[in-house]
């Protein structure tokens, strides 16, 4: 399924000629080379072979279109194992932590960050289409952690989830020179769950 065809089905309404998933690709594709050698986004027509007006029928603005770089040139969210609280917060964990080994190593993210940075309404919109639907997967992995009885009733599932991802942010993020080691997500999982189960009679 194509990007655009997943926005149409969530009530966006269609413009123009049928969209193609290949012409879609050759744009984000363009985007994410334009990014990757800091060349402006003025030349993306040109430099993928298409006018203007294909690319407006596919977004409405040079933020959704960021959005749409921004999660292509990441990597896919994973798919939980759904067998215990524990196994599914070291899945998201590990994720993050893989986003920021990417982070580190890819110029067009570094380049994509930036512009966000610059931005707040682009981050805006990155945050309430990516970050915003991640953050509700964990609220959901607690809430089920909590109906199990895997995590206490009384905990603040927000900011748990706020601890949770905490450490794999601050070193992505405020700590670029601090290893990611394999574990880590295992590592900051167990620490905090060792407080949060519930107390046996």
């Amino acid at each position: 399924m194509s990007l655009a065809e997943g926005r149409d089905r969530q009530g966006c309404p269609n413009r123009g000629r049928p969209r193609s998933e290949a012409v879609e690709r050759a744009i984000i594709e363009g985007v994410m080379k334009l990014l990757e050698e800091g060349v402006p986004l003025e030349r993306l027509a040109r430099t993928v072979g298409v006018g203007k007006a294909t690319i407006y029928r596919r977004w409405s603005g040079k933020d959704e279109l960021f959005v749409d770089v921004m999660r292509a040139a990441e990597p896919q969210d994973p798919e939980l194992p759904g067998v215990s609280m524990r196994d599914d917060l070291v899945v998201l964990l590990e994720s993050l932590r893989r986003r920021g080994l990417v982070s580190r190593s890819s110029a067009i993210l570094h380049n994509v960050h930036a512009q966000m940075k610059s931005s707040p309404k682009l981050w805006a919109a990155y945050d309430a289409t990516v970050i915003a639907p991640r953050r509700q997967v964990g609220y959901e992995v607690l809430r089920r952690g909590q109906e199990n009885g895997e995590l206490r009733a009384d905990v603040d599932i927000e900011l748990l989830n706020d601890m949770f991802v905490g450490p794999l942010l601050v070193r992505t993020v405020l700590r670029p020179d601090t290893d990611l080691p394999e574990g880590l997500a295992e590592r900051v999982v167990d620490t905090l769950l060792e407080g949060l189960r519930p107390a046996r009679p």
